[in-house]
């Protein structure tokens, strides 16, 4: 077997906002795989500034895997335990070696253009205007969960937003889901979340920034509004110090972005816990291209989770691979009769 790495930078067709800044790019890496004629192709997501493994280290450690190939799969993951987005690259990429089409490493009703995987539309950070422009476009192209990233620009107008969308759209009809990318201070959090709680909302992500374990298991025990961990998740890598952390905080739903929380193998551990300990549980991308994406739906669907998920970012870039993905009426679809480009990676 042989094996290759290649850099490739994403460009966004707008800026996208969040509370840690304006994206205009996105790095992300592959890690390519050839054996007995056979392609095969991972994503490495990493995301500069997030990532546990954002390190100085990381293009070293890409071409360590690649020069150390014949060491199996299994021993190279145990290598990666600190580089999640590596570790969700190089299982996806043997998957695709070993898998009859590089592009389809979960065979299923899915894969086959027979069923579809509901997910929620992403409103980006921006101006007033700009995200109702964005709230407006999502609940036209029939999304009924929209998931908005708040804790950018001025609190009463994001909850004048909202205020927009229950004023025409009940509950029942479209849920919301809000994302503070831990905006908030563990002082202001109690009384934001109590006036968040007037427009019904499904949840919030990591209202705190992540370590703050004593004051995020007060929230989520006392807020009015249940707490999604997202952020918090990362950098937690063995299976004790995951129970731990769900056990002290106890929210309820954790976010799984397997490019950030040790790929497939890592994120099936947080599930588990999280059944056990009855948490709630959904799965996101996180902004990679459509390969990384590919494979987190395949994957996701799958695990026959009903609540919508988070893999609407496919359409972000304006240099994207073409692929069967896309995007109708709120649901993730997998159109086989349309190909794959990949042409730019080599």
């Amino acid at each position: 077997m042989k094996a290759s790495y290649k850099k490739y930078i994403l460009n966004f067709k707008r800026p996208s906002g969040t509370s840690r800044g304006v994206l205009t790019q996105k790095e992300t890496w592959f890690i390519i795989l050839e054996e007995d004629g056979k392609l095969g192709i991972g994503e490495c997501g990493i995301l500069r500034g997030l990532s546990i493994d954002d390190r100085t280290d990381y293009e070293d450690k890409l071409k360590w895997i690649c020069e150390n190939i014949h060491l199996g799969e299994e021993t190279l993951l145990n290598e990666l335990a600190e580089f999640p987005s590596i570790q969700f690259g190089l299982e996806t990429a043997f998957l695709s070696v070993k898998s009859t089409s590089p592009f389809v490493l979960f065979p299923s009703l899915f894969t086959q253009g027979k069923d579809t995987i509901g997910i929620n539309g992403l409103v980006w950070m921006g101006e007033e205007q700009f995200m109702k422009e964005q709230i407006q476009e999502k609940l036209a192209q029939g999304f009924n969960c929209i998931k908005l990233k708040i804790g950018a620009i001025d609190f009463e107008k994001e909850l004048a937003l909202l205020s927009f969308i229950r004023q025409h759209f009940v509950p029942e009809t479209i849920e919301i889901r809000v994302d503070a990318n831990g905006a908030f201070t563990p002082k202001e959090a109690p009384e934001k979340l109590q006036r968040l709680s007037d427009y019904t909302l499904h949840s919030i992500e990591q209202p705190i920034k992540q370590g703050q374990f004593a004051e995020m298991e007060k929230l989520c025990k006392e807020s009015p509004i249940p707490i999604a961990l997202d952020e918090e998740l990362i950098g937690v890598f063995n299976m004790q110090d995951k129970k731990e952390l769900l056990k002290k905080i106890n929210p309820q739903y954790i976010i799984l972005k397997p490019s950030l929380v040790g790929g497939i193998h890592g994120s099936e551990e947080w599930i588990s816990i999280a059944e056990e300990l009855g948490i709630g549980w959904w799965i996101t991308s996180a902004l990679e291209s459509n390969i990384g994406l590919n494979a987190i739906a395949q994957w996701t669907y799958t695990k026959a989770n009903p609540m919508p998920q988070g893999l609407g970012t496919g359409a972000l870039y304006t240099n994207n691979f073409d692929s069967p993905l896309a995007v109708k009426q709120g649901r993730l679809h997998y159109l086989p009769e349309n190909e794959w480009d990949i042409k730019e990676l080599f």
